[in-house]
């Protein structure tokens, strides 16, 4: 698990097809323990490389700090190249390595650096490939790729501004982790400009290292103000004009890109509840309204929306009749009860999109005019795609592991191989639905363990929070650190409770204005279920594990239902919601100056005075998504109420640890403070150092 980053070393993945369908980029480490991520391109049937860091002489300094951040908040893993862009031909492709930028083509020529005056961070060519967009210092720069020809297109005004940069609840909370985009002739560019000095300030410090000066970031919490944004339709010949909008009523700028029918964007305003899709003039930077929606809850942002077809069709989701529907110039395509999850692309009148019947599934559909409604993927699982020229890959992530095809038109012509590690011991994993509302829980026993050989103490370990699902029929990392604690004796229960993606908008909209009640008892009935499964599960020894959400889910379950929880280990929980991310928080509690109960509800550190049974606390100390804070508020209250608990603090770590060595004593700490709060004893092989 450590060695592996959670097994994703290895899964080859971010692919672009080109648009005759002869190629197909794509990232992948060396091997299923290599860290270092490569570029590879899939042409005529095989796979090379197309840059490998260790073999280029990339001796251009040190990741900058706004790559740094834009890689936490996409939670990358890996190192080397993580990121590219190509051309509109699929000829080239750019990159960034250390804070160099690079060039490769598909020729078979070897990757060459382009010399830049500073630092590079997310850069992409323009149609052509003749130009390099790239960030440096909150400037928008481009290159001539030819002759190195390099000028700031737009430059900062003052220290707290950026241009071409997403700022952090875009980045964390929209799926927006861009900040500029090229017009199809490349002559000109969409460029966010991101203002950070109307919100606060806040410092990251390492105590364990006190001679280094603490990290001052610009974080957006509930209730505060966020940074101003606007966008900007910038040219090369120095040009520039802003778009227009109510930036006032619609503050968040959610998604943007420039296609054959010019710039399109959406917006939000501040309480999620009305969203607007706008077509923009680059000339006038006037906008027309395309499409509104209302929700009393919030409008979903589903990623990869809205787009246009080739005639100009505007493809986005709705929320009708229990389901999230695909629509289609008005019209909706997909029928109710099937929930959409992402918008992948379209080719002529055809969209490429995921979606699923069944919570446990996610499959890959298509829809067009004359083909209608056609599901792609047979096999359970999760499954993605990309598609260019009649060209499809198709990503399938099931039970059995990862596994990546090329069709071309519906025939297979090859496969991109995944190189992940295998677990020692694959999950072994009980399907069941529980209680009236049919919770998806996966139970995962021991692979040595016989019905009716004895109690076995058990461990909830859910996320079960909003945008994240463990329960899947694929073989993923939370199934696999389930099984390792299954393999130390213990029964574990994972449960997709309400507000969890993939039963509607109903189900996900139930938790608005309390986030954690109703999951809690979704937990509490999918125990029920597992044991009533399995008999020999003992319900007087309930462990609870969570990380973020799931963190404090686990605090809360010990503090609120301390009848049925018998001990917690609460990884980064986000226990005060006052000093969380605005977007995420005000989605769910709108905001605390209106609605201030929904607040003290859903704080753990609120919850501290009540009966609690033993509690780990672990959290990072450099973590700038949910910060210390929230561990050290909980750990303070729980102190002046009187109840013991233990805190685990993870110098120099964000909210994702990837250190080896951390990351595998933080697996065998928590499971000896389960161990010895429940009574466990170790099993004789562990002891005998078989294990």
């Amino acid at each position: 698990m450590a060695r592996t980053r959670r097994f994703t070393l290895g899964v080859p993945r971010g692919y672009t097809v080109s648009p005759d369908g002869e190629r197909v980029f794509f990232l992948r480490t060396g091997g299923g323990e290599d860290p270092v991520s490569r570029l590879w391109l899939w042409e005529d049937g095989r796979e090379r490389v197309l840059a490998d860091p260790a073999a280029l002489d990339a001796r251009s300094g040190p990741v900058p700090e706004e790559e740094r951040i834009r890689r936490e908040r996409a939670r990358e893993r890996a190192s080397g190249v993580v990121a590219y862009a190509t051309d509109s031909a699929g000829r080239m492709a750019a990159f960034a390595l250390d804070a160099g930028l690079w060039t490769a083509g598909t020729d078979g020529g070897v990757p060459r650096p382009v010399p830049t005056p500073g630092p590079v961070v997310d850069p992409r060519p323009d149609a052509a490939g003749h130009r390099v967009a790239y960030v440096s210092g909150g400037a928008l720069r481009v290159v001539d790729v030819a002759d190195g020809a390099d000028r700031a297109l737009v430059a900062p005004e003052a220290a707290e501004v950026s241009y071409g940069l997403a700022e952090h609840v875009a980045a964390e909370s929209m799926h927006r982790r861009r900040g500029y985009w090229w017009a199809p002739d490349g002559e000109r560019l969409l460029v966010a400009r991101v203002d950070n000095s109307p919100v606060q300030r806040w410092w990251i410090s390492d105590p364990a290292n006190p001679h280094v000066p603490p990290r001052e970031i610009r974080y957006p919490a509930a209730g505060t103000a966020n940074a101003d944004v606007s966008l900007h339709v910038v040219g090369l010949d120095g040009g520039r004009r802003e778009i227009l909008w109510d930036r006032a009523a619609f503050e968040y700028l959610v998604a943007v890109a420039w296609d054959a029918h010019g710039p399109l964007l959406v917006v939000q305003s501040r309480d999620q509840r009305t969203t607007r899709v706008l077509a923009a003039d680059p000339d006038t930077g006037a906008t027309e309204l395309l499409h509104e929606e209302h929700d009393p809850s919030w409008v979903e942002i589903i990623a990869g929306t809205p787009l246009r077809t080739a005639s100009g069709a505007l493809v986005r989701t709705s929320d009708a009749d229990g389901s999230r529907r695909l629509v289609i110039s008005g019209r909706a395509v997909t029928p109710p009860g099937l929930q959409v999850f992402q918008v992948l692309g379209s080719q002529g009148e055809s969209v490429l999109f995921t979606a699923s019947d069944e919570p446990t599934e996610e499959h890959l559909w298509s829809y067009g005019p004359e083909q209608g409604l056609v599901r792609i993927s047979e096999d359970s699982g999760v499954h993605s795609g990309a598609a260019g020229g009649g060209t499809l890959v198709h990503h399938a992530f099931t039970e059995r592991g990862h596994g990546t095809r090329v069709l071309h038109d519906g025939k297979l012509v090859g496969v991109i191989a995944s190189v992940q590690a295998e677990p020692l011991v694959a999950p072994r994993v009980t399907w069941l639905s529980a209680g009236k509302r049919e919770v998806r829980t996966a139970l995962l026993l021991p692979s040595w363990y016989e019905a009716g050989s004895g109690p076995l103490p058990v461990l909830m370990a859910p996320y079960s929070g909003p945008a994240t699902q463990l329960v899947v029929r694929a073989r993923h990392a939370g199934l696999c650190e389930a099984q390792w604690f299954a393999e130390c004796g213990f029964a574990v229960v994972i449960a997709d409770g309400r507000g969890t993606p993939g039963r509607g908008p109903a189900w996900e909209k139930s938790v608005r204005g309390d986030k954690y009640g109703p999951v809690l008892e979704d937990q509490v009935a999918a125990l029920h279920a597992a044991a009533a499964h399995c008999p020999d599960l003992d319900l007087t020894r309930v462990g609870f594990r969570g990380w973020s959400y799931g963190g404090s889910l686990a605090a809360l379950a010990v503090m609120r239902r301390p009848d049925v929880f018998h001990a917690a280990v609460a990884g980064a929980p986000a226990a005060d919601p006052w000093l969380y991310d605005m977007h995420w928080t005000e989605r769910f509690h709108g905001h605390p100056d209106v609605e201030p109960e929904t607040y003290r509800r859903s704080s753990v550190v609120a919850e501290a005075a009540s009966p609690a049974r033993p509690l780990l606390l672990i959290h990072g100390l450099a973590d700038d998504n949910v910060v210390v804070a929230h561990t050290l508020r909980l750990s303070a209250a729980l102190l002046a109420a009187g109840h013991p608990h233990s805190v685990l603090p993870l110098p120099s770590a964000t909210h994702m640890p990837t250190d080896e060595t951390v990351v595998s004593a933080l697996l065998t700490h928590q499971l000896g403070f389960l161990r010895d709060a429940l009574g466990v004893s170790e099993r004789p092989e562990e002891n005998s150092g078989k294990s």
